[in-house]
């Protein structure tokens, strides 16, 4: 099945290729903001989402399979790792993108290879060993001629605690401190690396909880959260993330980047 699934989606993005069709590719939409205006082109909905168990620790997944979901699943089967992977709503291959993490866990701490589907159609597979690594970069958002992400391998350590880790960092980190009953884009900002705070902290510090721009707002809970509290624009997302830049650059000296990625229209 998963075969057909990776088919249909290398069909489309040389279908796009030869049309000079525009695309994104999609897998949960989570840390996207999207233009008022939409897409002016092919949105291709990624539905990768195979799991293949290849040795007792090991893992091979497609990259639109959820990625809580595989964390859950290698905590429940005493494997650590990605326990982290339990608080995050996107793909796979989002994470891998992102080199996602938390608590202190990396996506590509336990990446054993990665791979790919190139622009004229081929694919490529890359082994940890090849790849740089670093917070929330990888090496394919500036790879050229780079697609898409078509699966990952991951090889993990057995924990009989695993599970235990999972639900104590999911209650603990993500349902105590995160607005996940809101509706949000996920964490604005990455970490800066100038300061030893993080960038809710730096934000909390600047005093910009509860700012609002239009229907977007500064959580309460969470800093680098940015939540709609009634009919938000995208450009209301983006005005608010201007203005929390640029006070947090005045009052603090620090410079934020973004780790929220923006879809412009065209």
């Amino acid at each position: 099945m998963h075969e057909s699934k990776d088919f249909v989606s290398l069909y489309h993005d040389r279908y796009c290729q030869k049309h000079n069709l525009r695309f994104f590719i999609l897998g949960r939409g989570s840390n996207c903001l999207f233009d008022d205006r939409g897409f002016d082109g092919c949105i291709i909905l990624n539905q990768i989402d195979f799991v293949e168990k290849i040795f007792p620790a090991t893992y091979r997944v497609g990259s639109g399979y959820a990625f809580n979901q595989l964390g859950l699943q290698c905590s429940k089967d005493g494997l650590t790792g990605l326990e982290f992977g339990t608080g995050i709503p996107g793909t796979v291959g989002g994470a891998v993108y992102m080199n996602a993490g938390a608590g202190g866990q990396e996506t590509a701490d336990v990446l054993k290879s990665v791979e790919i589907i190139m622009v004229d159609g081929r694919r490529k597979t890359f082994r940890r060993s090849e790849l740089i690594f670093s917070y929330r970069k990888s090496p394919f958002q500036h790879m050229q001629n780079f697609v898409a992400i078509v699966s990952a391998t991951f090889e993990l350590a057995s924990l009989s605690s695993s599970r235990e880790r999972q639900k104590l960092y999911l209650e603990s980190r993500r349902n105590k401190t995160q607005p996940i009953g809101e509706r949000s884009a996920g964490c604005v900002f990455r970490n800066p690396t100038t300061t030893s705070l993080s960038a809710g902290a730096v934000i909390e510090q600047a005093g910009l909880k509860g700012v609002m721009v239009g229907g977007a707002k500064v959580s309460e809970m969470h800093a680098n959260f940015f939540i709609n509290v009634g009919n938000s624009t995208s450009a209301d997302m983006c005005s608010l993330i201007n203005i929390v830049k640029e006070q947090v650059r005045q009052k603090l000296g620090v410079d934020l980047q973004e780790e929220i990625l923006y879809v412009p229209y065209n």
